[in-house]
């Protein structure tokens, strides 16, 4: 019974019919894997290279996005962590990683005017 379990690597290579079952497996799984990779693990890692250089260049004075979707000014880095000034005379000191991007001033005006015509309603 248990030498039923466990298949010959040597009597499936002289079997010919198996060689031409492991060819259409991999005809079949090799598009699926590419498709895989081209959707999914490429943008991933284009993404992620894209934030590490972010968080390579950024400085003092520039205005970020966190994770949590908190706006905040650059005002001094430490070890891993940066620290922001999110108002007046309010700091937080926030890991590195927390940062997702740097805004840019047309990014910077149409949140202010967003937030301006939701505060008339």
């Amino acid at each position: 019974m248990i030498e039923c379990l466990f298949v010959n690597p040597i009597l499936l290579a002289a079997d010919p019919g198996t060689a031409g079952a492991l060819t259409q497996l991999l005809i079949f799984f090799a598009p699926l894997f590419a498709i895989w990779y081209f959707l999914v693990l490429r943008p991933q890692s284009q993404q992620r290279k894209k934030l590490q250089e972010i968080l390579a260049s950024l400085k003092t004075g520039d205005r970020v996005v966190t994770s949590g979707g908190i706006y905040g000014t650059i005002v001094g880095f430490r070890d891993g962590t940066v620290q922001l000034q999110i108002a007046n005379q309010v700091k937080v000191d926030l890991a590195r990683s927390a940062i997702t991007g740097v805004v840019t001033e047309e990014e910077a005006d149409s949140s202010k005017q967003e937030s301006g015509a939701k505060g008339k309603k």
